[in-house]
Formats: C-alpha cells, sequence, structure tokens
C-alpha cells in the first residue's frame, strides 16, 4: 500500500510539475514569437526595419539578464523555506505580468511609455521564470522513484515544449484574422487568456505536498544559512558546468524556434508557414524528449548530451542550407530535424544532470544559477547576436553557424569535465565533499 501510495504521490507531482512548467513557458514564449511579429512595429517603431527587429529582440533578451537574479531570490527561498511555496509565488508573478502585457498600449497611444511599460513587465516575467525552473525540476525529480531519475527530470523539459507549442498555436490561430485586426487586438487575446492557465497551475500545485529530500534536509537541520554562499564555495565547478552545458543546449533552441521565424520570412517563406514549421518540430521534440529521459536511464546522462551536441553542431551548416532552398517542405524537415531529433536529447538530460551534481541543501540554488547563468549568456542573446551578425555580414547565415557550432564546442568541453551520475544515490553521495567528486579536474 505504501508503495502503491508513493508511486501515486509521485506521479502527481510529476503531473503537476509539467503543468505548472508548461505555462510558465507558454508566457514566456509568446514574447519571443511576437516580438519578431508585432512589438517591432507597435512598441518600438523605426524608419529602419531592421532597428525595430533589433529593438525588439534587445526587449526579448534582456529578461534574460534579469532571470540569475529572479533564479537566486527565489532559489533562496526554495533551499531555505521550501520548492511548493516557492513555485506559488513564480507562476503568481508571471502570471501576472502576462496579462498585463496582452492590456498595454501601443507607442502611438502613450508615446515612449508603451516601450517603457512593455520591458517592464517583461523583465517581471524574467524574475518569475528565473526561479521557475528549479523548482519545477526538483519537484519531480526529489519525487522520482528510484531509477528513473532520468525521466522525472526530462518531463518538467517538455513543458518547454509545450509552452513553445501552446504559444505558437495560439499565435497562428490568430495570425489568420486580417493583418490590421491582428496587430490591432488579435495578438493580446493569448497573453490575456493566460490567466485561466495560470489559475489552473496554482490549483494543481497546491495540492503538491513538499518533497521528500526537502522535507528529510529539514528534519535534519540540513539547511544552508546563506544557499548562495554554500553553492560557490563548496561547488563552483558544477556552477560552470551548468552554465557551459546549458549554453550549448540553449542558444539552438532560440535559432530554431524564435530566430528562424524572422530569418525565414526574409527568405520568403509566410508567417504561417514557419509558425506550422516550428510548431511541428516542437511536437516532435515533446514526444522526444521523455523517451531520451527513459534512454538516459539505462545509457547515462553523458553519452545522450555529447552525441545529441556533436549532431547539433555538424547540422548547423545543412540546417541553413535547406533553409536557402526556399521549400516549405523542406524547411519543415529542416525544423524537425534541429528542434524535435537533435536537440531533444541534450535538453532531456539537463535537469537531472544539474540535480545530481548538487547537493539537497544548495539544489534549488545551483541547479537554478547554473541554468539562469547559461541561459543569459547564450540564451536570450542568440536571436539578438544572430541577426546582428547577418546584418554585418551582407546576409550571410555563415557567421551565425559558426558562432552556434562554437557555443557547443563549449558546452562539450563542460560535459567532458563531469563523471557519469545515472548510479548516483545523490540523497546519500551529495554532500559538500561528494557532490563536488562528480566534477573531475
Amino acid at each position: 500500500m505504501a508503495k502503491h501510495q508513493s508511486e501515486k504521490t509521485s506521479t502527481k507531482a510529476l503531473v503537476a510539475s509539467l503543468i505548472g512548467s508548461s505555462i510558465e513557458w507558454y508566457d514566456f514564449f509568446l514574447y519571443g514569437t511576437i516580438a519578431a511579429l508585432v512589438f517591432n512595429k507597435m512598441f518600438f517603431p523605426s524608419t529602419d526595419p531592421v532597428v525595430g527587429l533589433l529593438l525588439a529582440y534587445a526587449s526579448f533578451a534582456i529578461p534574460f539578464f534579469i532571470r540569475p537574479l529572479g533564479g537566486v531570490i527565489f532559489s533562496h527561498i526554495g533551499d531555505k523555506i521550501g520548492r511548493k511555496k516557492t513555485l506559488v509565488l513564480t507562476l503568481s508573478l508571471m502570471g501576472g505580468a502576462t496579462v498585463l502585457i496582452g492590456l498595454l498600449p501601443t507607442y502611438e497611444t502613450i508615446g515612449i511609455w508603451a516601450p517603457i511599460l512593455l520591458i517592464t513587465l517583461r523583465l517581471v516575467q524574467g524574475l518569475g521564470i528565473g526561479g521557475e525552473w528549479g523548482g519545477a525540476l526538483l519537484l519531480a525529480v526529489e519525487y522520482a522513484p528510484k531509477g528513473r531519475k532520468g525521466f522525472f527530470g526530462s518531463v518538467p523539459q517538455t513543458g518547454v515544449t509545450i509552452g513553445l507549442l501552446l504559444g505558437t498555436l495560439s499565435i497562428t490561430i490568430m495570425n489568420q484574422l486580417p493583418e490590421n485586426e491582428f496587430l490591432a487586438w488579435g495578438w493580446r487575446v493569448p497573453f490575456i487568456l493566460s490567466a485561466v492557465l495560470v489559475f489552473l497551475g496554482l490549483w494543481i500545485r497546491n495540492g503538491i505536498d513538499e518533497t521528500p529530500a526537502f522535507q528529510e534536509a529539514k528534519e535534519t537541520g540540513n539547511i544552508a544559512k546563506v544557499p548562495l554562499i554554500d553553492t560557490f564555495r563548496y561547488h563552483w565547478k558544477a556552477v560552470l558546468v551548468a552554465v557551459g552545458t546549458k549554453a550549448g543546449e540553449t542558444a539552438p533552441f532560440y535559432i530554431f524556434s524564435t530566430f528562424v521565424i524572422t530569418y525565414a520570412k526574409g527568405q520568403g517563406y509566410s508567417t504561417t508557414s514557419v509558425l506550422n514549421a516550428v510548431t511541428i518540430g516542437t511536437l516532435v521534440s515533446t514526444i522526444a524528449i521523455p523517451l531520451m529521459g527513459v534512454l538516459s536511464d539505462k545509457l547515462g546522462r553523458k553519452p545522450l548530451f555529447i552525441g545529441g551536441m556533436i549532431a547539433m553542431i555538424l547540422y548547423m551548416f545543412p540546417y541553413f542550407y535547406i533553409l536557402s532552398l526556399g521549400s516549405t517542405l523542406w524547411l519543415t524537415i529542416a525544423t524537425i530535424i534541429g528542434l524535435g531529433i537533435l536537440w531533444a536529447p541534450v535538453t532531456a538530460v539537463l535537469g537531472t544532470l544539474f540535480s545530481e551534481i548538487f547537493s539537497t541543501n544548495v539544489r534549488y540554488t545551483g541547479v537554478t544559477v547554473g541554468y539562469q547563468l547559461g541561459a543569459a549568456l547564450a540564451g536570450g542573446t542568440a536571436p539578438l547576436i544572430a541577426t546582428a551578425l547577418m546584418n554585418s555580414f551582407n546576409n550571410s547565415w555563415v557567421p551565425v553557424a559558426i558562432y552556434i557550432m562554437l557555443i557547443g564546442v563549449i558546452s562539450l568541453i563542460a560535459i567532458f569535465s563531469v563523471r557519469e551520475t545515472k548510479n548516483l544515490d545523490f540523497e546519500r553521495g551529495n554532500s559538500e565533499t561528494g557532490a563536488s567528486k562528480i566534477i573531475t579536474g
């Protein structure tokens, strides 16, 4: 009976982690897609379309640098007070900012205050998402049955793709409106509807108890006084590994899912065909990620990450070449290969790997800081840097491909410094000294 109850509780925690994560990322990715379609016209008007687009992408990138701050704030709460209460706070913050973005007046109505308010709310989103991912991950992994941490850790990662899928689908539907109506009010609908999803997420998360790992740490008094200090004191190598591996995972993702919208339109593709390609690629990755998580429980985290990253590095030149063919079919195939297949094993193992290289008393802080720093350095900046590179090199995609490949090499260097962790019992083995031994060198 106890085993049945344990499995039931684990499954409930996994579902709560997935749903909350999906809602958070839906809110976050709405902005990225709309930035290329609406904000460059309605909030950052310019006589030069490239300048307007760069400003829109800059507003997309800025919150990635506030995410580490949100990560520090909420991971401190998560390691001191608990995972559950923190996740309620992050979801509320994120959802409120998203709904308000959908209600904002444009530049034409209130002038300079429009982009100022937009960026302010985007920063609030960044604070919320900064603390969300680590909590959602730990809710799943710290409830995972023995031998299934890879699968449980991969499921919150599908929240990223499900959120992107929901966001892309909602915008695709609204994009069927005449352009003037879409720009006037159609783009606002997905933002405002986020309120319904947030209430659903809060209701589900409210029914989950604190994770067993944190409860045990609290009962034994193994709570860090200042988790951030302990993280950098005992786990600074692990933080560097997390930053490096996250950079290699996130930069290609934003090229495949966000930058491609602008790039493909410049190659003559319609907005609908690009959004459809991203939607299909995202759907494939949503199915592939948990399968890769199961595989990581059998083969290990490192082989999947290394294989996926090498494949992604080798794919960058063929990817852009396929896009230059001007075929909607090949655009879709290229997106399925990149976003749906090659990226899946890399992102599937990332969260579980992070959780296994930090001890319980600083795990929320460690995984969050490493993840958000990597995202800030290589994620939100990817569309901005890619656009700037193309503009500087006569619209050539070659510098963009080389840029992503170099980031991939950095991530391989990071992962090679980690020993395999799939057989690690992190509740017993991840003390200050035990966890550090996972990092070689």
